[in-house]
């Protein structure tokens, strides 16, 4: 297959220069990839500029209501376990209205891709602030700055007990695809976190590490079984620095200092991939472009940093299904029926 396979005949609506088109480019690529074909394919979507997303792509798909996504995405995946399963959401239908349906798929671990747009913004409803945007960020719904915290999605899916956690960014094709197509061949709730741009209403959120030139000193692309190493000629690499206190702290170091880390994404305890996911999570969360707080150092992860197996929410209940159903006198609605007229 090819990614025309799963274009559909709908015009694109997302705004031009929207980092909603790359996403949605790098889909139809990673489904190609994967091989599933498209009536095997379910998209589900709630409400947000994201949640156009089915009916931009030649599968079955579902466009919701408001944060409710995950709760449609659940049932088909769970009546339907044949089927595969991805989820369209942005950071205000994901994390605001719908994020107690997104806790919990995640605490369950239903087999859904979760694709989480993060541009900082709720963009459809024209320019309001998220549950993503720094603290002091100015919009139409906080004229002077919004006094609140704002939430870290990678902390989220790690205290939920998530299993599959990744980030990519909208101009990052090839890490976007891998992503994707990682995410796909997880066995339970995998969440994509995707930065995308909003061209209108929050235009350069994530310039700090978009920019082609300073990417690669600003961001670290993380490969399962390869050494941490970033900065332009890989000259750089992650290490554990046990000499602040009582808990270590990542470090950066010279690429050939025997202490940078190779990446583990099966580690069953979360502690070493939550700091990789909150490397440079700061200067998202105090002010709107991250430029203005001094540089640690530290890079932004990209990639996969969590994939860790578990049972799946959708094969638990279908096996306990079959064995009730092993044991049960009636197997059909008339053999019920039949058997209470007994009584």
């Amino acid at each position: 297959m090819t990614p025309q396979d799963f274009k559909s005949d709908q015009y694109v609506r997302f705004c031009p220069g929207c980092g909603d088109h790359a996403i949605c480019m790098a889909l139809q690529k990673a489904m190609a990839e994967i091989g599933i074909p498209p009536h095997q394919t379910v998209v589900i979507s709630g409400i947000g500029c994201s949640s156009r997303m089915p009916h931009y792509l030649n599968t079955y798909g579902f466009n919701t209501i408001h944060g409710r996504g995950a709760a449609i995405a659940t049932g088909v995946k769970t009546s339907h376990p044949e089927l595969t399963v991805w989820q369209m959401t942005g950071d205000g239908d994901c994390l605001a209205i719908g994020g107690n349906h997104f806790i919990h798929s995640l605490r369950r671990n239903v087999d859904l891709n979760i694709c989480l747009f993060n541009n900082r913004i709720y963009g459809l409803t024209k320019g309001q602030y998220s549950p993503t945007s720094p603290k002091g960020f100015v919009s139409k719904s906080s004229p002077f700055g919004t006094v609140e915290r704002p939430f870290i999605p990678a902390e989220l899916v790690m205290g939920a007990r998530g299993t599959f956690f990744a980030r990519t960014l909208d101009v990052d094709m090839p890490t976007t695809v891998n992503c994707l197509v990682e995410a796909q061949r997880h066995k339970g709730a995998s969440v994509v976190e995707c930065l995308v741009n909003c061209v209108i209403f929050n235009n350069g959120t994530h310039a700090w590490i978009a920019d082609r030139d300073t990417r690669a000193e600003r961001t670290i692309i993380l490969r399962h079984g390869e050494k941490m190493l970033f900065g332009r000629d890989n000259e750089k690499g992650l290490a554990l620095d046990y000499s602040q206190g009582l808990l270590p702290v990542l470090t950066v170091v010279p690429a050939d200092d025997p202490r940078v880390l190779v990446h583990d994404t099966t580690l069953a305890d979360p502690t070493l991939h939550r700091m990789l996911a909150l490397m440079g999570q700061q200067r998202y969360m105090q002010v709107p472009n991250g430029a203005d707080l001094p540089d640690d150092g530290l890079p932004i992860a990209l990639g996969v940093i969590r994939n860790v197996a578990e049972d799946t929410y959708d094969a638990a209940v279908n096996r306990q299904i079959d064995e009730v159903r092993a044991h049960a006198k009636a197997h059909t609605f008339d053999q019920l029926t039949a058997t209470l007229e007994q009584f």
